[in-house]
């Protein structure tokens, strides 16, 4: 039952990571912040921002 539990854990981890919540948390705790709405909107915006200004090539 363990293995499950800890499969488990994996996948929401994961599933958390490929959702911005973990970088969420660290954003929350390097600026000093509370959650918010719009907290969340000025990190979302930010990471939108910086993922569209670098240029890419071919």
């Amino acid at each position: 039952m363990s293995g499950i539990r800890r499969f488990g854990r994996f996948v929401l981890a994961l599933l958390r990571e490929i959702g911005d919540e973990n970088a969420y948390q660290r954003h929350l705790a390097a600026h000093g912040r509370e959650h918010s709405g719009a907290e969340w909107r000025r990190f979302s915006e930010e990471r939108m921002r910086a993922k569209y200004a670098r240029a890419k090539c071919c």
